[in-house]
């Protein structure tokens, strides 16, 4: 399957986590279409998250003491908004020994479904048929609502750290379906082609 060619969803600079260009599926699972998606998180100039300390290293932290939370999330593709969801609450990140328990508890928020992994998240469907979907948005961030029709670079929401996310960030899959616990995903190309993990992305 040809790869889908995608706009950065943002500007500034986003370190590449689980990239299918490292491995497939990039996730380590092939539940809810999520073997080709690829995470992108917003950096500050150093290229880097939130200062790490003791207290990251002990307890979760507050979302908003990271760069990347409240930046602005901009439409990767053109196409139509067939699903918006935008009330899930943000929670702490989650790094150290406190991303230890977190993972710990992913199998209780799989159980509870697409939504409760995706969090706030905008699903597009393209020209094309594909369906390209953008995750752990801020709550009550969203700028779009289904049915509306959006172009390439046009606002969706803002880079939040909701349903199960460990710190600020976009996820970001292309797939053949808007249901994702029965569609196939479908591999996706960025303007720097597909980085690997630890990459640095400068999308202006």
């Amino acid at each position: 399957m040809a790869a889908l060619e995608l706009a950065h969803p943002g500007t500034g600079l986003w370190s590449v986590r689980n990239s299918p260009a490292d491995r497939v599926p990039s996730h380590g699972t092939t539940l809810f279409a999520t073997a080709q998606a690829i995470d992108l998180v917003p950096v500050g100039p150093d290229g880097r998250t939130a200062p790490f300390g003791l207290r990251s290293l002990l307890r979760p932290e507050p979302a908003h003491r990271f760069p990347g939370f409240g930046r602005t999330v901009l439409a990767p593709v053109a196409g139509v908004v067939v699903a918006a969801h935008g009330s899930s609450p943000d929670h702490p990140a989650h790094r150290g020994l406190p991303s230890v328990g977190y993972a710990l508890t992913q199998r209780r928020r799989a159980a509870g479904g697409w939504e409760a992994l995706a969090g706030n998240h905008v699903i597009l469907r393209t020209t094309g048929g594909e369906f390209v979907a953008l995750c752990h948005l801020r709550h009550g961030s969203l700028r779009v609502r289904s049915g509306e029709r959006v172009q390439v670079g046009q606002e969706l929401g803002e880079c939040g750290n909701s349903g199960n996310s460990m710190e600020p960030h976009v996820h970001l899959q292309a797939m053949t379906s808007a249901d994702a616990s029965s569609a196939e995903p479908v591999p996706v190309v960025l303007p720097s082609g597909l980085p690997r993990n630890g990459s640095v992305i400068d999308a202006g």
